[in-house]
């Protein structure tokens, strides 16, 4: 057997067919066992691999889409881009889990790509094709992929359940305030509320009743969608509104920890607490034995209560009036 040609240095490991043929690679090279062909028309090397593995299996699917979104990076059209899901996957935005037929956690996730204006809509096997015009999106660049922008990613997602929605806009429009308890202060926001009601005024959307709905309950000072979702389970119930991500002090002025959810007044926090892992977990056991020992009443919130809104209304709606 005779040695593979070298192909050529400009093309990386990560390229398209049609610019292999312009630079005289032939069609059998091109079928040679150190490549691979994730999508027709797209060749990498087989040694790159753009999977990452992740024990969560929010941020697995994540992953998951853009090791797909950039498997077919090489043969995007210069007028498509990425978007919908697989656009919030590449800000990353939260997304609720996906799932199989049969019931299982989902993980192949074929590419959203959507053309811009006159051109068609893009058919490649093994991804979803969409079309627009330029008035309902707007196309930028992020981590080196051709993406919607994160408002008009949110409005072509009306598809979402209504607190989907919610934690995704409070996702894109987070303010990184200044705060003792306050991670990265001064970055800056994805995008505003008025970025998201702009792109969603501009024309019919699919969900645009969900879309309408969810607006006035982003909150630019959620961490996470799991806190999202506690919130929207408190305001269904119709319980105040807590504060978001509060700095709590004791009597001398002493911290004592950033607080998910706080009614301080009432001296009552909610707490969300997410897979328990060595460090995390014993810094959030001191806080809240600290918050306790101040006075304060904290209410735990594990993923199974929150699946069960009814009680954690019920144990947060207790504590209020017991505090009072």
């Amino acid at each position: 057997m005779g040695r593979r040609t070298e192909l050529p240095d400009e093309l990386g490991g990560e390229f398209s067919a049609a610019l292999a043929r312009r630079h005289g690679v032939t069609r059998s090279r091109l079928r040679g066992g150190d490549l691979r062909a994730p999508f027709f028309g797209v060749r990498i090397a087989a040694d790159i691999s753009f999977e990452v593995d992740a024990e969560d299996p929010y941020q697995r699917q994540r992953l998951r889409r853009i090791a797909r979104a950039r498997e077919y990076a090489p043969r995007l059209h210069k007028g498509h881009f990425f978007s919908h899901q697989t656009a919030a996957s590449i800000w990353g935005g939260p997304l609720p889990l996906a799932f199989t037929e049969d019931g299982r956690i989902a993980d192949d996730f074929p590419p959203h790509v959507c053309a811009l204006g006159p051109l068609a809509e893009p058919r490649t096997s093994g991804i979803i094709g969409h079309r627009t015009r330029w008035s309902f999106t707007a196309m930028t660049e992020h981590d080196g992929l051709r993406v919607s922008s994160p408002a008009a990613t949110w409005a072509s997602l009306g598809s979402l359940r209504l607190h989907d929605l919610i934690a995704l806009g409070d996702y894109f429009c987070r303010e990184w305030r200044q705060g003792r308890g306050r991670p990265d202060p001064g970055r800056t926001p994805l995008a505003t509320p008025d970025d998201l009601r702009r792109m969603l005024e501009v024309g019919r959307r699919i969900g645009a009743d969900r879309l309408r709905a969810a607006l006035p309950r982003i909150r630019q000072d959620s961490w996470s969608p799991r806190e999202s979702l506690v919130r929207c389970v408190l305001a269904d119930a119709g319980l105040p509104e807590p504060q978001l991500n509060v700095d709590v002090f004791d009597d001398a002025g002493r911290f004592l920890g950033c607080v998910d959810m706080s009614y301080g007044q009432e001296k009552v926090a909610v707490e969300y607490l997410g897979m328990l892992h060595g460090a995390t977990w014993a810094a959030d056991v001191e806080r809240i034995a600290a918050l306790r020992a101040a006075g304060w009443i904290v209410i735990e919130v594990t993923a199974p209560l929150l699946k069960r809104p009814e009680e954690l209304a019920r144990r947060v709606a207790s504590a209020l009036r017991r505090a009072r």
